[in-house]
């Protein structure tokens, strides 16, 4: 849910009393991932999707049927050759949804409003709510913040909201979305509960070093992904905000001084444009130390086997250098910014997701990856 929180947080703020439907899990090729949601408020208003259109109309009879008996239900929806009016996925995928009502007299109601708040204010914050497990938890909530805090609670025995707060502690931490099974004793003890743990949290950061032309296409395509982008160029004839209308922020420094100055985390997108080695030679230095998501560099090909021997030159392990993609972005034939920019897009969610660039034609692994999502107390997963 914390998906649209915006939108709940302001039927929060207006008193509305809602119900939420939210994808737990997904299995095949299930069109939305989980922490998807849809909610329907009392006077039958509808935001968001669970979906993209083939269940909504069973998930939104059901959401307003718990509006109206105040319970938490799960529901699973699949795919029946058997039954051509079932209602079902028609892409063959089977996902499990959690449909949790929030009315003025839930129990809840204080906590989930409190993660909508911080989730619309861009905070880092995750709720824990009850998927499956004893009679009586299915959709309690807890509310776990970035410093270990926690608000609300799942019931039942003490020891469990203490194990719910450190996994959803962990999966925040990842930026995840997903589920974690623990005990409904705490650890592994007891009957297993199943917690859907959604993460809110800032926007993962893209870093464009070099303000040329490609990298005024590639800032758009950072934003329509979703990352916070910075341009960072040490000319500063070059690196303005009137050139790069759309960046959340344009930086005047030599690059790889502004690199390991600036916050960077397992997320972070490094996009090195400049194919100038005094710029990124130093810049690539510091950029294949740090634990980032991805780093590419832009190049022919003698330009990048020459920039591999002056960074060998400079220490880098192979192990380092295995990291760095360059020439930067998936052959796709491109020849002008856009379409480069598309190139390296599709890199970077292809490196996010495990993809491999190959058409899907080509190809026999499942069109939806499962992430790893799925974790057990007390596991390294």
């Amino acid at each position: 849910m914390l998906d649209i929180a915006e939108q709940l947080h302001r039927w929060a703020g207006q008193g509305r009393d809602f119900a939420v439907a939210t994808v737990v899990a997904v299995g095949g090729s299930a069109p939305r991932s989980p922490g998807a949601a849809l909610a329907v408020d009392g006077a039958g208003t509808v935001v968001g999707s669970v979906s993209g259109g083939c269940v909504e109309g069973a998930v939104y009879e059901l959401a307003t049927e718990a509006l109206s008996t105040g319970e938490s239900v799960v529901e699973r929806f699949g795919y029946s050759e058997d039954d051509a009016f079932a209602v079902g996925l028609t892409c063959g995928g089977v996902i499990d949804i959690l449909i949790t009502p929030v009315r003025a007299d839930a129990r809840d109601r204080a906590v989930v409003a409190a993660a909508l708040a911080a989730a619309a204010a861009g905070e880092a914050v995750a709720v824990a709510r009850v998927a499956d497990g004893p009679a009586g938890l299915l959709g309690r909530a807890l509310l776990v913040r970035q410093d270990g805090t926690s608000e609300g609670s799942l019931g039942g025995h003490p020891a469990l909201d203490r194990t719910a707060a450190a996994e959803t502690l962990a999966l925040l931490a990842a930026g995840r979305t997903g589920t974690a099974v623990i005990g409904a004793e705490g650890s592994r003890c007891g009957r297993p509960v199943t917690l859907l743990v959604e993460s809110s949290v800032p926007p993962p950061r893209m870093i464009v070093f070099g303000a040329v032309d490609f990298a005024a296409a590639l800032v758009r395509a950072g934003k329509f992904l979703g990352h916070h982008v910075t341009v960072c160029d040490a000319r500063p004839v070059f690196a303005t905000a009137d050139r790069f209308p759309g960046a959340d922020e344009v930086v005047v420094e030599w690059p790889h001084r502004y690199l390991g100055a600036t916050a960077t985390d397992a997320r972070t997108v490094l996009c090195v444009l400049t194919h100038d080695a005094k710029f990124d030679v130093p810049l690539l230095e510091v950029a294949l130390r740090l634990p980032v998501a991805y780093v590419g560099a832009m190049g022919s090909r003698r330009t990048h086997e020459q920039r591999l021997g002056r960074l060998r030159e400079a220490g880098l392990t192979e192990r380092e250098l295995a990291a760095l993609r360059s020439p930067i972005g998936l052959d796709l034939g491109a020849r002008t910014p856009e379409e480069t920019a598309l190139s390296i897009a599709a890199e970077i969610v292809a490196v996010r997701h495990g993809g491999t660039g190959a058409p899907l034609t080509a190809t026999r692994t499942p069109i939806h990856r499962a992430g790893r999502t799925r974790r057990r107390a007390g596991s390294m997963a």
